[in-house]
């Protein structure tokens, strides 16, 4: 959440992220462009857990996922 502070009064605006389709690069290493098609990332374990940050779907880490901000 950022709170923004203008005469005194606070504004409180509230970010809502999501990650979305999975954008790895499989064939990397022979110089193509193949990815899997998760859609979605889905964590392995709860929050606060090393798996966590794994998706379910397709076992890759969630920085390889789309991350999309909304306010």
């Amino acid at each position: 959440m950022i709170n923004f502070q203008k005469e005194g009064k606070i504004k409180s605006k509230e970010r809502v992220v999501t990650y979305e389709e999975c954008r790895k690069n499989h064939a990397a290493s022979i110089g193509k462009y193949a990815v899997d098609g998760c859609c979605e990332f889905m964590p392995a374990g709860e929050d606060g857990s090393a798996v966590a940050l794994r998706c379910a779907a397709c076992n890759c880490h969630r920085n390889f996922h789309k991350k999309v901000v909304r306010s």
